[in-house]
C-alpha cells in the first residue's frame, strides 16, 4: 500500500456517463491515483448503478489507476470473482450485507484483491472488532448509502477517531476511508481526525472544472 496520503478517490457515480472516459482521464491527468466505483443493486440500497463492465472500462483508460470497488449489494460473494476479473484492486463489502464476514473477506483475498469492510452510519465501530486485523481498509459511510449529493453526517468524525485509536493501539495497518458529503469545507478536518482516503463525487464532478475541484480538495486535505 504505497500511496501518498491522504488519497483522493473520485467517485464515478457522480460523473457524466456520456463523458465518462474523458472525465476519468482528466482525473488521471490531474494526478489522481484512485477511482472509486460504487456498485448498487437496488436491494441493499435504493438505487442501481453499474456492474463489472464499467469497472473494466474505467481501468482500461489508464493502467495506472487503482480501482477501489465498493459493493453496496446483497450477496456480494457471488460477484467478487467478476469484479476481480474486471480489474478491481480493492473490493469493499458491507458489514450489514455479510452474515459470514470473515469468509467474504477471505474470498476477496483469494482472488488477489485488497480487502475492505464498510459500515453504514447507524452501525457502531465496535461491530468490527473481530474483523479489523483481517482487512486492508475500513470504509465509514458518512451518508446513508444509495444516492450521491447527500449532506455529511457529523457523527462520522467520532467513528474515524475511534478507528484511528484502535489502529494505533493495536498496530493495525488498515486505511480509513470516508464516503459521502466530502467537500472542501470538511476535507481538512476529516484528515485531521484520521481519514486516509477521501471519496468525493459531486464535489469533483458536478461543480465546474474537474481538475480545479480536485486541486482544491487536495489542497484542503493536505493542510
Amino acid at each position: 500500500m504505497d500511496f501518498k496520503l491522504p488519497v483522493l478517490a473520485p467517485s464515478i457515480l457522480a460523473a457524466n456517463f456520456l463523458k465518462l472516459g474523458e472525465q476519468v482521464q482528466v482525473c488521471a491527468d490531474t494526478g489522481i491515483e484512485w477511482i472509486h466505483c460504487d456498485i448498487m443493486d437496488g436491494h441493499f440500497v435504493p438505487n442501481i448503478s453499474f456492474g463489472p463492465a464499467i469497472v473494466e472500462a474505467v481501468g482500461s483508460i489508464s493502467g495506472e489507476l487503482f480501482l477501489d470497488v465498493h459493493l453496496m449489494i446483497e450477496n456480494p460473494d457471488q460477484y467478487i470473482e467478476a469484479f476481480s476479473d474486471a480489474g478491481a484492486d480493492l473490493i469493499t463489502v458491507h458489514y450489514e450485507a455479510c452474515p459470514h464476514l470473515h469468509r467474504s473477506i477471505q474470498h476477496i483475498r483469494d482472488y488477489g484483491c485488497m480487502t475492505g469492510v464498510a459500515i453504514n452510519p447507524s452501525t457502531p465501530v465496535s461491530q468490527l472488532e473481530e474483523i479489523l486485523p483481517e482487512v486492508d481498509l475500513v470504509l465509514v459511510m458518512s451518508v446513508n448509502p444509495g444516492f450521491g449529493g447527500q449532506s455529511f453526517i457529523e457523527s462520522t468524525y467520532n467513528k474515524i477517531e475511534k478507528l484511528k485509536s484502535i489502529k494505533e493501539e493495536n498496530n493495525f495497518s488498515y486505511l480509513i476511508e470516508v464516503d459521502g458529503g466530502v467537500e472542501t469545507k470538511n476535507a481538512a478536518k476529516l484528515v485531521q481526525s484520521g481519514t486516509d482516503v477521501l471519496v468525493a463525487g459531486s464535489s469533483v464532478f458536478k461543480n465546474g472544472d474537474i481538475s480545479k475541484n480536485i486541486k482544491k480538495l487536495l489542497s484542503e486535505a493536505e493542510k
